[in-house]
């Protein structure tokens, strides 16, 4: 009954605090969240970079609490943000920038999806023997597992998000994992976007780094692979 209560309270003051924060911009002007909309969906490159930009000095505040929001909503892209972020400040102010915002982002979209959605699948957990040991196992392997997932760039957010918001990995975990996770995958989408935009002056950067990736994630993907019918056997033979 407590827990039922508290998440009532979360709820409801998450609510509060989005419709206080929405109503201030509003006021303040009028037209941001419909321009802010359609650049977010346009999916155009110079467009979002364009926008930004027009921001003037609070054009890396602005970017940032953009970044965030993309990433709590989880079902909208972030690359081109990211990219954006590479082309106007630097790819190391980039990568920085993007990192912390998606990190700050799927955080929130976790916390709030936590107190929505874990209530609701715990219901269905329970009538399942199969859910139940899954449930189990994510608690256990919920930080590697979510280290993993995170690594994968142009992944969509809000899945991975909502698949650790009806797991059981703890909170803790669940930061740390997008923490450190979060910093590969986001470094090479500022870097691939930024030289996909400048291709001209870096191209060749551009052409090793993307075959890098390719062989670095097809390598762990056959080794995890190999790894996988390997421990099959040894249990098969361990079993007779």
């Amino acid at each position: 009954m407590q827990f039922i209560k508290s998440e009532g309270v979360v709820k409801a003051v998450a609510a509060s605090l989005l419709i206080i924060m929405f109503f201030t911009v509003y006021m303040l002007h009028p037209e941001f969240f419909l321009r802010l909309w359609y650049v977010l969906l346009c999916g155009n490159m110079q467009e979002t970079i364009d926008y930004i930009n027009s921001f003037g000095i609070w054009a890396m505040f602005f970017s940032f609490c953009m970044d965030v929001l993309v990433n709590a909503l989880g079902f909208l892209p972030s690359i081109f943000i990211s990219t954006a972020n590479g082309v106007l400040f630097g790819i190391i102010p980039g990568v920085i920038i993007s990192w912390l915002a998606e990190t700050v982002g799927v955080v929130l979209s976790f916390m709030l999806m936590r107190t929505i959605l874990r209530a609701t699948a715990e219901k269905l957990i329970i009538k399942s023997s199969y859910l139940t040991k899954v449930d189990q196992l994510s608690s256990q392997n919920g930080f590697k597992v979510m280290l993993i997932a995170r690594t994968i760039p142009y992944f969509p957010s809000g899945i991975i998000t909502a698949l650790g918001a009806v797991s059981r990995i703890s909170f803790k975990d669940y930061v740390l994992s997008n923490l450190i996770g979060k910093f590969p995958s986001t470094a090479l989408e500022v870097v691939i976007g930024h030289d996909a935009v400048m291709y001209q002056e870096h191209l060749a950067r551009l052409t090793v780094v993307v075959v890098g990736v390719i062989l670095i994630y097809s390598g762990v993907w056959f080794y995890q692979r190999k790894k996988n019918r390997y421990d099959k056997r040894k249990k098969g033979a361990v079993t007779k």
